[in-house]
């Protein structure tokens, strides 16, 4: 399952284990392309990590706070700290391959 982040819901959701978060944004063709990749991998890793969704036209302070300037951009979060952050298209196994390694 994949959560819509706003910058009331985000500290607390990234503050414990391993949390993904797309940023993207509906004009971006990549990031509308990733969506389902990410919907997977939120399906795949239940119960093991949290994948979460900002939308940076709703949430541009987020964007702003983790130099968020070119999407679609995913950051890592292992309790509340950035661990891997990493921008544009990429596959389902090297995205699940990244994120595994951040156990």
């Amino acid at each position: 399952m994949v959560t819509e982040l706003t910058g009331n819901s985000f500290n607390d959701f990234v503050k414990d284990g391993v949390v993904l978060v797309d940023f993207w944004a509906s004009w971006c063709m990549p990031c509308l392309m990733m969506s389902p990749i990410v919907d997977e991998l939120g399906e795949k890793f239940k119960g093991r990590a949290k994948v979460g969704k900002v939308n940076i036209e709703e949430s541009p302070e987020l964007a702003q706070k983790f130099n968020v300037n070119t999407i679609p951009n995913f950051i890592v979060f292992k309790d509340g700290e950035v661990v891997e952050q990493f921008v544009g298209g990429i596959s389902e196994e090297d995205l699940s391959e990244k994120l595994e390694k951040c156990f």
